[in-house]
């Protein structure tokens, strides 16, 4: 592995999380309805033309917004534990603390709230187990969409960064350093924290002591990627993982953005995202998510995928 202390390869944070669910549109009304996050793209897994790739972020998805999910009936219930992200948190602006707690409660999300490194938190789980948290703080743009009663100085601005969950802590937190270019800012309450240099996703807390496995299924995290900042980058970015001693995916394309992945010694799988070309690609900006959306491989089989896939729609909750 690197021996230096500071990899002078930065990310600059998160670019998405991606889970594992059940349904999508009990999936939708929690991170739309609830949340309101907007959901920035339809598509299928391509590895498995008969479930849905949910993505959902702010109004263009931006990388350091976007929580994506593979909604699948058949799945069988994951463990979260050691080897996955086990919180995901999401950034809102200073002031809206209080109005996201009353609007879980009154919602009937269950919150629980709880402080590390002098920071408050709305800690919750969505219906499928998954656990998120909400922060205030200062940084990052505000958001451009308002949805389902959340005006726009009240939206989550994204992710404010992400509790990983690791067999071998202290080899996640020198690889965050070493490899990712992320800098140690202390510990407190039975975790060690690292930070980014962007605004957002750019928060990471490892457990101190070593977490037991946990068992992938819907309501766990398939892994978290990291923002590359274009194509050259990217190159850059696999050529540093696999001389650190890691074993780095080829480069795939994922329509949205170029992708490889690895696993690090904690068991946490690991992509490296690039941020273009983005979601509208193929979509009007003002039409994100409206339609199903296929590769060019796929096209050709259309009806028989929508067939497979269940319908589901957008929508505001009702007594907001």
């Amino acid at each position: 592995m690197s021996t230096n202390t500071t990899s002078t390869t930065k990310t600059a944070g998160i670019h998405h999380i991606t889970a594992f669910v059940r349904n999508p549109q009990q999936t939708t009304d929690f991170y739309a309805g609830v949340l309101g996050l907007r959901l920035v793209k339809k598509t299928i897994n391509f590895d498995a033309p008969e479930v849905y790739h949910l993505y959902f972020g702010d109004d263009a998805g931006s990388p350091g917004t976007i929580i994506t999910f593979f909604p699948w009936a058949e799945s069988r219930k994951g463990r979260v534990g050691g080897g996955q992200v086990g919180i995901t948190s999401y950034v809102v602006p200073v002031d809206a603390y209080s109005f996201w707690r009353e609007r879980l409660v009154r919602l009937g999300v269950e919150v629980q709230e709880t402080e590390r490194f002098g920071e408050q938190y709305l800690q919750f789980t969505d219906p499928d187990g998954l656990r998120g948290e909400i922060v205030a703080r200062e940084e990052g743009a505000l958001s451009k969409w308002s949805f389902g009663g959340i005006e726009a100085e009240n939206a989550i601005k994204g992710f404010g960064g992400a509790v990983l969950f690791s067999t071998e802590p202290a080899l996640t937190g020198k690889l965050l350093q070493e490899v990712m270019g992320l800098e140690k800012v202390g510990e407190d309450a039975g975790y060690a924290r690292f930070k980014s240099f962007g605004e957002i996703g750019n928060i990471i807390d490892v457990n101190v002591e070593a977490m037991a496995p946990g068992s992938g299924g819907s309501g766990t995290v398939h892994h978290i990627a990291w923002r590359a900042k274009d194509d050259a980058e990217h190159e850059v970015w696999r050529n540093h993982v696999a001389n650190s001693g890691y074993q780095p995916t080829p480069i795939v394309d994922r329509q949205y953005f170029n992708a490889i992945y690895f696993r690090e010694e904690g068991g946490i799988l690991f992509e490296i995202a690039t941020d273009p070309p983005g979601f509208a690609k193929d979509e009007e900006a003002a039409h994100l998510g409206e339609k199903l959306m296929l590769p060019e491989w796929y096209e050709k089989h259309r009806t028989e995928i929508e067939k497979m896939l269940l319908p589901f729609t957008v929508r505001e909750l009702e007594g907001i």
